[in-house]
């Protein structure tokens, strides 16, 4: 970490603990000013900090001295956070069928199925139950959670982790009225989620009708969203829990959506623009590269932010302006008005 240690070394820490809940045995990390009431009391074995909040502290608690807290704790987290090499190889109750290639240290879980024709990289892991479609092509050093669903024709890059009952490659959500009804069309592209792609636990990405639905490297998205058909998300970009992105919405690279949000179809979003929580982007639009909107429907944050303080300024005084709108439309006008 490149830090420089302030107090005694001869302490043995176990885990990680906020400073409010540290014991002797606990790392702990001062990040801001505003805990430093938190510090003056923490029981912590040892203390992670900045340079700029250890020329505040004083006390017998050994101090790590670092140019980014935040970063250096992030390293020592990772450390505490590996788990031990799983052993490499293909549980009894699994199901692998003959011509699905699997590359060396690949472990598959518990009753997971992997049909015909599935590539699977070297030292990648499918969880138990997970179940992987024909066709998939699954890179190296992936993880595939429990319950994961990938579909015949899905195509995953190098160290792609998908959680726990994540949906990859479903149909996507389209149909059209004919006489008898709602008649679906096929979805006959594919889902594409390139290196470093995370993707959370009950999500769900579906395919593209004609062309692919892609998820650009370095993209991580939350729990519980939904990406539609023909969608196209860059690289970098930051997607919160219970999103909902409608069909064929074109999303650049390093944009972050808040939670909550609902993007309209054919919406197009620049690069590095961010959406405020609870947000409605609608369609069909375009959001211009490194903006800030919010609200329904989603504007520039600040002029978001101004009409909220003039609706709220405004609310004590309903009565008198629906007197003055009264008065404005004289007696005739308001006959046949309900009363309030």
């Amino acid at each position: 970490m490149g830090g420089r240690l302030e107090g005694s070394g001869d302490v043995s820490l176990q885990r990680l603990a906020p400073l409010d809940r540290a014991g002797p045995d606990a790392l702990s990390v001062l990040l801001a000013p505003r805990y430093l009431p938190a510090f003056r009391t923490t029981q912590a074995g040892a203390v992670l900090m900045p340079a700029d909040l250890a020329s505040q502290v004083s006390g017998p608690i050994p101090r790590i001295i670092v140019a980014d807290a935040e970063q250096a704790f992030l390293r020592v987290a990772e450390a505490f956070a590996a788990r031990p090499e799983e052993g490499a190889g293909v549980a009894a109750s699994a199901e692998v069928a003959a011509d699905a290639r699997l590359g060396a240290g690949v472990v598959v879980g518990p009753r997971a199925i992997i049909e015909g024709g599935v590539v699977l990289g070297a030292r990648s892991i499918v969880g138990a139950g997970a179940w992987i479609g024909a066709g998939v092509v699954i890179g190296e050093d992936c993880r595939i959670g429990p319950q994961v669903v990938c579909h015949s024709g899905s195509r995953l890059g190098h160290r792609v982790v998908l959680k726990a009952g994540a949906v990859i490659g479903g149909e996507g959500f389209r149909y059209l009225r004919d006489g008898a009804g709602h008649r679906k069309v096929p979805h006959l592209g594919a889902c594409v989620l390139e290196d470093d792609v995370e993707i959370g636990s009950g999500t769900c990405v579906d395919r593209g009708s004609l062309d692919d639905t892609v998820i650009g490297a370095g993209t991580k998205i939350d729990n519980l969203v939904q990406v539609a058909h023909n969608v196209r998300i860059g690289r970098r970009c930051l997607i919160m829990a219970t999103t909902g992105i409608a069909g064929s919405c074109r999303i650049g690279d390093d944009v972050t959506i808040a939670g909550g949000v609902g993007v309209a179809d054919h919406v197009v979003i620049g690069a590095g623009a961010v959406i405020g929580a609870k947000s409605v982007v609608f369609g069909p639009g375009v959001v211009a590269a490194g903006a800030v909107v919010s609200g329904y429907p989603a504007r520039p944050h600040r002029a978001f932010l101004r009409a909220q303080a003039a609706l709220y300024r405004l609310a004590p005084h309903a009565a008198a302006l629906e007197a003055l709108a009264r008065q404005a439309e004289g007696p005739g006008e308001a006959d046949g008005r309900p009363e309030r």
